[in-house]
């Protein structure tokens, strides 16, 4: 075997590790083998070599495993996203409970024993997202099927999805299962339409240009958001397209645009247009209505989000006399959704846009006992800010993938609250800030929820108490 271009034969796949890839052990290298899950027996082309581990991709099978189910997505295997559709779903939620227990174990150092509840299964395993956002491209990523075709009769022009690791490769996509219609609809009305009157897709080498991309976001009752980047101003062209949405889709709620000739694709940043319809669009999540914007924040599967705040909720335990901290509140979803039985809320959050709904969010609900922040964590939570506030009997914390930043958990142990709650989406660094809670909490329980079928991503609510 070449240790770079060699071919593991009849290599037996046994586990998944941390990031979704499948594992398998040769010698005294563990190989991380994509294409494949646990049971498969295949032959392996070795793609990368480390010290100690290989990366391998499955080339032959052998032996196919039990727990194999046929991917439903044409897109599937190109595509980046929806990488565990051939793994039947009661396995899906079998390692990704695996997965938490064992960073809660090894990185958290923390008993599980009796204290990891089953994990909590998504309702709908397709079209559960409630947003998308698709790319134009002149790049289109050529499949072996395009291959076949002389290149002068190639259409070129894409919009889909990047290519993992080919930022300037876009898969065309004709139907996708994460997004429910009219979503598949409007994409291809709008690429038709764009070849039909010969409107430019977007050149991202070069920068140049007319039609970048979009957006669209729905909600539980039906509400369509649809939002149009276009790299510069076309008044003609542009009218003509959104008013083309307009005409065929009048399940299309908000229709807006934005000229974006920056060098990347947030639009966070820029004047969003609105051409018709609302500015929002309203989500309800267990009698509660959210006001969403084109650029907010949201959980993208809404009704694992109603179970995700249930938990949190059912966590927290709130008497209705208690002063609660809600950490990277992002639009106050957790906010508002607590403070029914909470004395006070009080939101942090870094960005000012969210801040601003969430306190809207509260006006619509009729909720007057929560207030919202807006600033860097690591500098808010200081002793002023308690004492202005008042000492906090419950925390909930929602950061983002890479945990919460060392300051903000000193800011927490020195706050001393009777109970955290710690919604996690990435177990491992998680499990790292358990650790460093460890010193003044005890885990109390925990309980997984699968808010992505089909990837190896699983959220993670956790309990602690205060010691003493």
């Amino acid at each position: 075997m070449k240790k770079q271009f060699g071919t593991i034969e009849n290599l037996e796949i046994t586990d998944i590790a941390d990031e979704g890839k499948s594992v398998a052990r040769h010698n005294d290298f563990v190989v991380f083998v994509s294409g494949a899950v646990p049971g498969d027996i295949v032959d392996a082309r070795i793609t990368r070599t480390k010290r100690r581990f290989l990366e391998a991709k499955a080339v032959l099978f052998h032996k196919y495993s039990d727990d194999r189910t046929t991917p439903f997505c044409t897109h599937f295997g190109v595509c980046g996203g929806c990488k565990w559709q051939y793994l039947n779903y009661e396995k899906q939620l079998f390692y990704k409970q695996k997965h938490v227990e064992d960073c809660l174990q090894r990185i958290g150092k923390v008993d599980t024993q009796g204290k990891l509840l089953p994990i909590i299964p998504s309702e709908n395993i397709k079209f559960y997202r409630n947003k998308l956002e698709y790319t134009f491209s002149c790049y289109r990523w050529l499949t072996d099927e395009d291959m076949k075709i002389e290149s002068e009769g190639r259409d070129m022009n894409a919009l889909g999805f990047h290519i993992p690791a080919r930022f300037d490769k876009v898969l065309d996509i004709e139907e996708c299962f994460l997004l429910a219609e009219p979503t598949n609809a409007i994409r291809l009305s709008v690429k038709e339409f764009a070849l039909k009157n010969g409107l430019e897709f977007f050149d991202l080498r070069k920068q140049t240009g007319f039609l970048r991309n979009m957006i669209i976001r729905t909600t539980l009752k039906g509400d369509v958001m649809v939002i149009v980047s276009f790299f510069h101003d076309d008044d003609i062209w542009r009218n003509a397209l959104l008013e083309h949405i307009s005409e065929n889709f009048p399940q299309v709620t908000s229709l807006m645009y934005v000229i974006n000739s920056k060098c990347n694709d947030v639009i966070s940043d820029l004047e969003i247009q609105l051409y018709k319809g609302d500015p929002f669009i309203i989500e309800e999540m267990d009698n509660l209505k959210f006001k969403i914007g084109p650029v907010s924040f949201f959980q993208t599967n809404s009704l694992q989000g109603i179970e995700l705040y249930k938990v949190v909720s059912d966590f927290a335990a709130l008497k209705g006399d208690e002063i609660v901290y809600d950490l990277y509140t992002g639009t106050g979803t957790i906010a508002n959704f607590v403070a029914g039985n909470a004395k006070k809320v009080v939101g942090v959050e870094y960005v000012q846009s969210s801040v601003d709904d969430a306190h809207e969010n509260s006006v619509i609900n009729g909720i007057s006992n929560t207030v919202f922040f807006a600033g860097d964590l690591a500098k808010v939570l200081n002793p002023q800010f308690v004492l202005e506030n008042g000492t906090p009997e419950v925390v909930i914390t929602d950061p983002p993938r890479n945990g919460m930043h060392k300051d903000v958990v000193i800011q927490l142990l020195e706050m001393h609250p009777e109970k955290i709650v710690y919604v996690g989406c990435n177990p491992s660094t998680q499990a790292r800030d358990i650790e460093l809670l460890s010193v003044k909490y005890d885990f109390v329980k925990s309980q997984p929820i699968d808010m992505f079928p089909h990837t190896q991503h699983v959220e993670n609510v956790v309990l602690f108490r205060r010691r003493g």
